[in-house]
């Protein structure tokens, strides 16, 4: 007997764990259900599902298209994790680098004039202990402001980029070094995003946001860590411990996330693929398309 679906939330307000699955060959049917629960919960975790590149590409793909697809690449799925096992990079300082800024909360390609939609990990090797990845629920934590804070950032917007993000972890990122870096105008997005499908409002927050007009950097500063202190507490926070095999997909229109630490002599690698916005939401007032 084929094992059925099931959709387990999580004790969060974001979050759920699916099961008697293959998302490698969904059917129409199941697909529907699948999208359904990833509009309802912003994450979902896929236990065992041991994806192979060309099946975690093609499970990327019924969500939209591939962010920096080239056509005659075979990388639409990036390595994130311990060079020596990925093969993929050399710079092992300035992955370091990468990773450590990967432990702040923060929204895949919000520094991007598009924004990312949706962002898959699905896990290789996994250290003994360490290197969760967790999620925070903007939705909820709107939901969870009183008035007067959110008659106060009503109307904001803050500059996302990549390059202020890392250099608060004392990483100069450099243009041109392979890495995909964006490094045009810092597109300005609201603080708080109206979700396309379900219409609830999020905070539109993270690393990568900072510089609100109107605000002296050091108010603007304040308020952005006041939001995100806020916003990252329990019950809007759920985190996952890694199994090899296992594979997520989250919405960065409605979650943060991060990486959490691990000791860096044992090996992690996780495969990272991400599908771009709908240019009608995602893309900043006054940009176009990288």
């Amino acid at each position: 007997m084929t094992a059925r679906l099931r959709i387990t939330p999580t004790d969060a307000t974001c979050g759920a764990i699916v099961t008697g699955v293959r998302i490698a060959s969904l059917a129409e049917e199941t697909w529907w259900a699948v999208e359904g629960a990833f509009h309802r919960y912003g994450v979902l975790v896929f236990p065992g599902q041991h994806l192979t590149v060309g099946q975690q590409t093609g499970f990327a793909r019924r969500f939209g298209k591939i962010e920096h697809l080239d056509e005659e690449r075979v990388a639409t799925v990036v390595p994130v994790g311990d060079p020596a096992v990925s093969g993929a990079q050399t710079d092992t300082d300035h992955i370091a680098m990468l990773l450590k800024g990967n432990e702040g909360w923060h929204i895949d390609s919000s520094y991007m004039p598009l924004a990312a939609k949706a962002s898959i990990l699905s896990a290789v090797v996994v250290p003994s202990s360490g290197g969760q990845t967790e999620w925070a629920d903007m939705c909820a934590a709107y939901d969870s402001l009183g008035d007067e804070i959110r008659e106060r950032i009503a109307g904001l917007s803050a500059y996302h980029s990549y390059f202020h993000s890392q250099a608060l972890v004392g990483h100069e990122a450099e243009v041109g070094a392979g890495y995909g870096f964006y490094a045009g105008d810092k597109p300005l997005r609201p603080l708080v995003k109206k979700h396309p499908v379900t219409g609830r409002s999020a905070l539109y927050i993270g690393r990568h946001a900072y510089g609100i007009p109107g605000l002296s950097e050091a108010e603007s500063e304040e308020l952005l860590s006041e939001l995100e202190e806020f916003a990252c507490r329990p019950p809007r926070t759920f985190m996952h411990d890694w199994q090899a095999g296992d594979a997520a997909i989250w919405d960065n229109r409605r979650v943060l996330h991060r990486a959490r630490p691990y000791d860096p002599d044992e090996p992690r690698l996780l495969y990272h693929t991400r599908v771009a916005g709908d240019p009608e939401t995602e893309l900043a007032a006054g940009m176009t398309p990288q």
